[in-house]
């Protein structure tokens, strides 16, 4: 973990970097390994290092090897898709740097392009993963166009169905977006109390709730009624804690379905797989620590501009909004915090493979 002040510009992220440095281990020798999918060209990346267990770790139970249904694991579900691909991969890599017990630790992969996985297992030759087919014909008729075309994307729904393609044997998983990286133990975040809440994730209860949704939204009192009862705050679903037992039970993901028709009837609101969300869960979220969501590091949804961290601890960095540090790096116009992501890099650019 380590926490910051505020402080502006190059000099923020340069304190941060002294503090984590530490606990990066070196990378080996360049060993480019690349994918046998068809965009294979525009991927290769540098074998981890092994990362193993340190001895006062619960080991997964003799005669399992590893299985997924195993109790002594940490479940993590990341997507995979071509455009995030780099961020996955820094994502994973970050996780098992700062994990007393990385042996521990199941990623469940969803994608919708097959042979990513291969080249994620391959980077991470002793990885505890298992990829999982979600097919973009589920959630293509329910989406609506918004303000970013990333947002729009039929993977980015995925979360809505893990409670359904996850084995029945996993009642809890963390869900993590591909542009962040975690840069404390994750067992951490894994180990928070949801109380009687089928999700948790930090709120930020000061942010203006209302903007999330249309007018026509709020001038709706059938549909702003959902509301009654609760007391509302903002949360960013790109880092959450998911009880799938609870989630099964409720059916959670058909109460999500049924928001998303009505946007595609009523429009109301802007802004991609987020609100279905807040209609759903807002005010019934078990709050987690601020520190475990670091989000908006890329900037609005529009220009992506740079970020200051937020004060306070930092177990996550979060490059939520259009600017991705993979690609204001290679631009040349990287942020003061992306420095902090780019450690977490495996990608070898082609002038270094060569």
């Amino acid at each position: 973990m380590i926490s910051i002040i505020r402080l502006s510009g190059f000099f923020s992220a340069a304190m941060a970097m002294i503090v984590l440095s530490p606990s990066l281990r070196s990378f080996p020798p360049a060993e480019a390994i690349r994918s046998s999918f068809h965009a294979s060209n525009r991927f290769s990346f540098r074998q981890s290092s092994p990362f193993t267990n340190a001895d006062e770790c619960r080991f997964p139970r003799p005669g399992s090897a590893g299985g997924v249904c195993d109790p002594a694991l940490v479940h993590v579900a990341i997507t995979l898709d071509v455009d995030y691909l780099r961020g996955s991969i820094a994502a994973v890599h970050s996780i098992l740097q700062h994990s007393l017990c990385p042996e521990n630790i199941f990623f469940h992969f969803l994608v919708s392009d097959t042979g990513l996985e291969t080249l994620v297992r391959n980077t991470f030759p002793n990885l505890k993963s298992k990829a999982y087919f979600f097919d973009p014909e589920t959630v293509r008729g329910l989406i609506s166009t918004t303000v970013r075309q990333a947002l729009d994307q039929p993977l980015n729904y995925a979360r809505n169905y893990l409670a359904d393609l996850l084995e029945p044997c996993v009642g809890r998983v963390i869900y993590l977006d591909s542009d962040l990286v975690v840069v404390d133990d994750i067992t951490r975040l894994w180990d928070t109390s949801l109380g009687s809440k089928t999700i948790g994730a930090p709120e930020y209860c000061h942010a203006n709730f209302t903007k999330y949704f249309t007018s026509r939204f709020w001038t709706d009192s059938r549909l702003s009624a959902t509301f009654e009862g609760r007391k509302p705050c903002y949360f960013n679903t790109g880092v959450m804690v998911m009880d799938l037992v609870r989630w099964r039970w409720a059916g959670y993901t058909r109460r999500i379905e049924k928001w998303m028709e009505t946007q595609k009837s009523d429009r109301i609101y802007e802004l991609g797989s987020l609100p279905p969300y807040l209609l759903v869960f807002a005010g019934n979220v078990a709050p987690i620590e601020h520190r475990w969501n670091q989000h908006g590091l890329g900037g609005d949804n529009v220009w992506g501009s740079c970020r200051d961290l937020h004060p306070g601890p930092v177990g996550l960095l979060h490059w939520s909004g259009s600017g991705k540090p993979w690609i204001r790096l290679d631009k040349r116009e990287a942020c003061p915090l992306d420095s902090l992501w780019a450690p977490y890099d495996l990608f070898i650019h082609s002038f270094e493979a060569d």
